[in-house]
Order: structure tokens, then C-alpha cells, then sequence
């Protein structure tokens, strides 16, 4: 009977520790498709239109690599509320087309999961919710540490950098951040 017991704990704990899992990606899974109507009606009525009523921020712009079929609806801010439901565009950085550095961070678990299998040379299309696009291609990365950065404010160039965790695989918190960057190569409707 003890055995018994023992048994049907670690069933127990194994169901709620897959569970608590799955909710994670399936909650990320759910917020972009919640994102992508508020992000295309943003794009039709040239609105700012938040994916649910109560939302603290919005979709500002969607990030897309088609050579390996990522897409990603990206949120005005960086808090951790925005972050669990998509990548962040970074405060006091410029918006994807203008001159400087356009930084975009989210987790490496879940919307920016796909940033393990972006090659340098791949194109990287931003669309911002007022429907304008651009377009860049992947030019480096580096692995830093989260309180030194790589990214140069001042430039005079139009820059993207899309910012995760570091190892991709990790398990727990770490001091090391990967950071992709691209420079503008074209624009478009």
C-alpha cells in the first residue's frame, strides 16, 4: 500500500509539473493569436487597439523570418506582464525604420524561441502597426553579459537587435543574454 502511495504521488507531481509547462506555452500560444486580430485591426483603422480589455500594452509592430517560418507579434514595453504574453519593443529605443538602434527582447522559452535557428545573412521583416515595413538582414550576434551592451545608441544607421536569454537551452535564470543584430536593407508597403 505504501508503494501504492509513493506511486500515485509522483504521478501527482509529474502531471502538475507538465501541466504548469504546457499552460506556459499554450498561454504564449493563445496571447499571439489574441495579438495578431488586435494587431491587424491596428493596421486597419490606424488605431491603437489593445488585444484584451484589460491590457497595459499593445502590438506595436510583427517580426517575421520566413527562410524558417517565425513569426512573432511584438508589445510596447518591456515589463514582465508584456513579456509573458510576447516580445517587448525596449523603451527609449527608436521604432523599427528610424535612425538607431529598434531593440526587441523577449523570452527564449517561448516567443523568441525561433532565434536559435536565425543565421547570419537571414532577412528579418518588421512590420510596424502602421503599416509601414522594413526590411533587414542578420549581420552578427554575441553573448554578453545582461548589465554590458553591445548596442551602439549614437549610430547614425537604421538598426535592429533582437535580444533573449543566454543558453537557449537553460532551465533557470542567468547573467548572459544573445544578441542578434541587423541592419536595415530595404522598406516597403
Amino acid at each position: 500500500m505504501p508503494r501504492l502511495i509513493s506511486l500515485l504521488a509522483l504521478v501527482l507531481v509529474g502531471l502538475i509539473l507538465f501541466g504548469d509547462g504546457a499552460y506556459i506555452h499554450a498561454k504564449a500560444w493563445l496571447a499571439q493569436e489574441l495579438l495578431e486580430r488586435a494587431f491587424a485591426r491596428s493596421i486597419a483603422t490606424g488605431e491603437t487597439v489593445k488585444p484584451w480589455s484589460w491590457a497595459d500594452t499593445w502590438p506595436v509592430a510583427r517580426i517575421e523570418v520566413k527562410r524558417i517560418d517565425a513569426s512573432a507579434i511584438v508589445l510596447e514595453g518591456t515589463s514582465g506582464q508584456a513579456l509573458a504574453f510576447g516580445p517587448g519593443h525596449l523603451d527609449r529605443t527608436v521604432d523599427a525604420g528610424e535612425r538607431g538602434v529598434a531593440v526587441y527582447a523577449a523570452h527564449r522559452d517561448t516567443h523568441f524561441r525561433f532565434l536559435r535557428n536565425v543565421a547570419i545573412g537571414d532577412v528579418i521583416d518588421v512590420t510596424r502597426s502602421d503599416g509601414k515595413h522594413f526590411r533587414y538582414r542578420a549581420d552578427s550576434s554575441a553573448v554578453v553579459r545582461f548589465d554590458d551592451s553591445v548596442i551602439d545608441p549614437a549610430t547614425q544607421d537604421v538598426e535592429l537587435v533582437l535580444a533573449t536569454c543566454w543558453p537557449f537551452d537553460a532551465i533557470t535564470p542567468g547573467p548572459e543574454r544573445y544578441i542578434l543584430h541587423a541592419t536595415l536593407i530595404g522598406t516597403g508597403e
